[in-house]
């Protein structure tokens, strides 16, 4: 006999139900969510705007900032709200339209930061061929596929879910709607469902993680045959690369390779992929690189100039 859905909506008990642990959640994340739509404007302003940020990697940049904001937008404003209602509530199709966009820029985001280390690799491994092979129609093709991943990722996390009945418990121990928490409170065996929804987010995480290893070891194995210089800039560039992978694939893959079980920290490092690394990534990529910092500097002397005028 097959189960009805009886829960027309979640109650989520959020990071904490102090009141004024409360309101300190709001004051901090209000910040941080500003921080990363400031951040990440700042870089898609600076791209669009300078012929010399023309280059692949600035192209895969710019989308990365544009999924960044996108990916956080999905989670922060509801989870900043919710800090100032006493019993937050999320009705049952906002939270499945919330699985599913929050699947659908994280997987952008990973498969974007897989086309990244492909970049860098050729720029780095075969520097003669860079710009036979990433023209601007392979850097449209491979941004496409990656839309079609990520569709096809997110669809299938959302008909498994939606699969699932819930007759019974709707309160959610998270700060959003995620599969864990979610898999929970189904009244049915989610045995099969789990070992599916594992095997689709845990190993696009995983694979993924491999594949930027493996590439980033072949960077740096390659550079024992550049000047000075050349190691220099390579290693700037890389470095950077690897804080965002490892700040963003190490809680992607505690968190989407294990069984259905929550544990009390999930909610504090779900905070490092949903909110840290989206923060961070513009200040990685900025701080780090040269030329963005030369074209924002150029940004601000431009916007100070007509004031100086006057």
């Amino acid at each position: 006999m097959q189960l009805k859905n009886n829960v027309t909506e979640f109650v989520l008990l959020g990071l904490t139900q102090d009141p004024v642990r409360k309101k300190i959640v709001f004051v901090i994340f209000l910040i941080f969510y500003l921080g990363i739509l400031l951040g990440n404007s700042l870089i898609i302003v600076a791209i669009k705007t300078s012929r010399a940020l023309g280059s692949p990697m600035y192209f895969f940049l710019f989308h990365l900032s544009v999924y960044d904001a996108c990916f956080s937008t999905s989670i922060a404003p509801r989870m900043i709200a919710d800090a100032l209602l006493k019993n937050a509530t999320i009705s049952f199709s906002e939270c499945m339209i919330q699985v599913f966009t929050f699947h659908f820029f994280g997987c952008l985001e990973i498969l974007i930061l897989v086309l990244m280390a492909v970049d860098r690799y050729v720029a780095i491994c075969k520097p003669l061929h860079y710009t036979t092979i990433m023209t601007h129609r392979v850097c449209g093709v491979l941004m496409s596929l990656t839309w079609l991943g990520s569709c096809v990722h997110s669809s299938a996390q959302i008909f498994l879910v939606l699969s699932l009945p819930f007759c019974g418990p709707n309160v959610i121990d998270h700060y959003f709607c995620d599969l864990q928490p979610l898999l929970k409170l189904a009244c049915t065996d989610i045995y099969v469902t789990n070992f599916l929804l594992v095997s689709n987010s845990g190993a696009i995480c995983t694979v993924s993680f491999i594949m930027l290893v493996l590439s980033y070891a072949l960077i740096l194995h390659s550079l024992r045959n550049h000047s000075a210089e050349g190691r220099k800039k390579a290693l700037s560039t890389c470095i950077s690369h690897i804080i965002v992978v490892v700040l963003f694939f190490g809680p992607c893959i505690f968190i989407y390779t294990r069984p259905a079980t929550t544990f009390s920290m999930d909610k504090m490092i779900a905070v490092f992929y949903t909110i840290g690394t989206p923060l961070f990534n513009p200040l990685t990529y900025s701080l780090r690189n040269a030329e963005v910092k030369n074209v924002m500097r150029m940004l601000w002397s431009k916007k100070l100039m007509p004031d100086d005028k006057r």
